[in-house]
């Protein structure tokens, strides 16, 4: 399985900018996608995710302002952020996280993160 995000970049304040991530490889079922961002000196936290059947979550930080989307491929599954109205506070590194089925069990697997950057 690998999952590579992308769509990172330096944006002002009011910007927006679109991550993307696809999942591949021998995936027998996908029960969730999330985003994550590690900000300096920060943990990290859930920003975004979406489940199996489409509910949402947001952090309350990035609602109103963040959209999170899925699509399924042939042998592949995508997961975007459309984040609109960035804000200096959410510069960070953003990871995707995909909670799925394998033929060795269920677990959790990241890319490898993608810079946002928002300039006041």
């Amino acid at each position: 399985v690998q999952v590579v995000d992308s769509g990172g970049g330096l944006v002002q304040s009011g910007g927006s900018l679109r991550l993307s991530c696809v999942a591949s490889g021998i995936i027998f079922n996908i029960n969730a996608m999330d985003w994550h961002r590690r900000a300096p000196g920060k943990e990290r936290e859930l920003v975004a995710s979406i489940s199996e059947n489409g509910t949402t979550y947001y952090v309350d930080s990035v609602k109103d302002r963040f959209s999170i989307s899925r699509r399924t491929g042939v042998a592949e599954y995508n997961v975007y952020l459309q984040m609109n109205n960035l804000k200096p506070e959410d510069t960070a590194v953003y990871y995707c996280g995909v909670d799925l089925q394998t033929y060795t069990g269920r677990g959790t697997y990241w890319g490898q993160g993608t810079q946002v950057t928002v300039s006041s």
